[in-house]
Formats: structure tokens, sequence, C-alpha cells
């Protein structure tokens, strides 16, 4: 089955923007887009206290935006189809996937100086909770016209497991041919502490069958300071990081790591949801409690 890049859209730049990067992401691995405009993502029904007669308003104009939106699909690269709701309700993520196989959500991101991490975090935050795959953010201003050449995966040492969400983020690297660097960020130089993080990601599954990825350790105080020097030190043109289940299942996900990465990149970054109750079976509790007392970048 073919994969798909459901695209948050809306006449709005940053939301074009994003549908021009999933376009040339979709041509690099065959996959094809869908442009999907809901006025909210939710994880429950407004209308059950709104009532119906909302409902019917803000379908009134779905047709006339259906047709517009079918005329931007039809100038795309990669095949396109168009979907619409109201909100983007758990139960409409589950159909959605159902039917497209998506590889991952993609969402435009304005320019930091008009928003705040809240302002599209918590649109992030919902797709994790409803959907359980992976959020690509996309800033206004990154490059769309080439796919990525450069990855970095931002990594600590607690170990994880992506398990279906693996499929699409593995597809997406075996496509794209990059060159993928393992970030790790601590206060203190310790290479036990990368190697263990290195070793995390491979358990993973998300790189399986890809080349050798480079290893990296930077010291920083922050981790997001450490995250974003090695994104400019590797000139990545993408960012992979974490989610774990108690911050995006939690109330302060803007206030996270991964949030204020998301906020403050130049370059795309790709959220991916890590499962729940994942064993560790690499290196001694000893040296997994030490490594996690020294490192700032647990997401």
């Amino acid at each position: 089955m073919k994969l798909s890049l459901i695209v948050m859209t809306s006449f709005y730049p940053a939301a074009q923007h994003a549908v021009h990067y999933a376009d040339t992401l979709a041509r690099t691995f065959g996959g094809q887009v869908v442009l999907l405009h809901a006025n909210r993502v939710a994880l429950f029904d407004p209308y059950i206290f709104a009532g119906e007669g909302l409902r019917r308003e803000e379908l009134r104009g779905a047709a006339e935006m259906k047709s517009l939106l079918a005329r931007q699909a039809e100038k795309l690269g990669a095949p396109a189809t168009v979907e619409i709701a109201t909100d983007l309700l758990p139960e409409v993520a589950r159909d959605l996937l159902a039917r497209y196989h998506p590889a991952l959500f993609v969402v435009g991101r304005p320019v930091p100086t008009r928003t705040g991490p809240e302002d599209f975090s918590s649109v992030v935050l919902e797709l994790l909770q409803a959907a359980h795959i992976p959020v690509l953010l996309v800033p206004q201003g990154a490059a769309a016209a080439n796919p990525p050449r450069r990855v970095l995966i931002a990594a600590d040492c607690e170990e994880f497991s992506v398990s279906g969400a693996a499929v699409g983020v593995h597809q997406l690297l075996v496509s794209l041919g990059a060159a993928v660097t393992v970030a790790h960020v601590s206060a203190l130089e310790e290479d036990d502490s990368c190697l263990y993080a290195l070793n995390a990601v491979r358990r993973s599954g998300i790189l399986a069958a890809l080349p050798e990825a480079e290893l990296r350790g930077y010291q920083h105080k922050d981790a997001v300071s450490g995250v974003l020097e090695g994104m400019h030190d590797t000139q990545a043109d993408l960012v992979v990081v974490v989610a774990r289940p108690r911050s995006y299942l939690g109330e302060l996900f803007h206030e996270s790591v991964t949030a204020q990465v998301m906020h403050q990149s130049t370059v795309p970054v790709l959220v991916v949801p890590a499962a729940q109750n994942v064993e560790t079976p690499g290196p001694s509790k000893n040296l997994k409690k030490q490594a996690q007392r020294h490192s700032s970048s647990a997401h």
C-alpha cells in the first residue's frame, strides 16, 4: 500500500509552505499527499455542547473549500486528494489512518516571532494523542524544493520503542538516502552515555537496514541548545526527536525539550511518539542511571 503524507492545510503561508514540502517528500518515496482541512484538532466533540447548529454553520462553505483545495492538489507533483472535516477528532483520525495509511502528519509552523511554543505545540500534542503517528513540523522558512540530505536524531540515554510509528519513519529515511547522525547532549563529557544513546536508537528499529549512523556528543547544561548546536554543526536539514508518553500525554508539552526544539529549529522537526513500558536490555542499570543523571536531553 502506498504511503501518504497528511498535511494540515489552510490558505495561510505556513500551511501552504508545508504542502509544498510534503509534495517534495511524497515524490521522493513515491507516496501521495492528502490535503486535510479541519477547523480544529480536538479530542472531544465540541458540538456536544455547542449544538448541531454550529456544525451545520461550519459545514456551509465545505463544498467551496474542497473545490479550492482540489485545484491546489492538481498542481502538485505527487498524487493528491482532499479531505474536509470540521474537527479532527480521534475517530476521524482513525478513519484517515485506515484509508490512507499515512507515514506522518505534516504541519506548517509560522515564523517564531508570530507564535510561542504553546501555539503550535498544542496542535502537535493533540495529533500525537489522537493518531499516535509521527508529526512533521515544517518552519515557514525551511527549504522546500529538495528533500533532506542530512538527518540529525536527538537521543538521550533512555530506551524507547516506536512500534507502528517506525514503519513510516523508517521508509522515509530509507527513501531519502540521507546521512544520519545521532546526537547526544549531556552536562558532562560521557562517552558511555553517547554510546548508550546510539544503541537505544538502533534498538528502536528506526535505523534498520540504513548505513551506519555517525555518533556525536555535545556538552551542554541546556538540552535544547545542545540539539541546536548539533543541527548547525552537522548542517542537518531534518531533526528527529522522540516524544515520550509522559510528555505528550501530559499537560505541559509546550514546556518540554521537544516543543522548544520545534519552536527554535530553522529546519523541519520530525516528532516520533515513543511507545510505553519499554524494558532496558542494554548496559547495566547503574550505567543507565549515571547517564540519565548527567544527561539533560530527556524529552
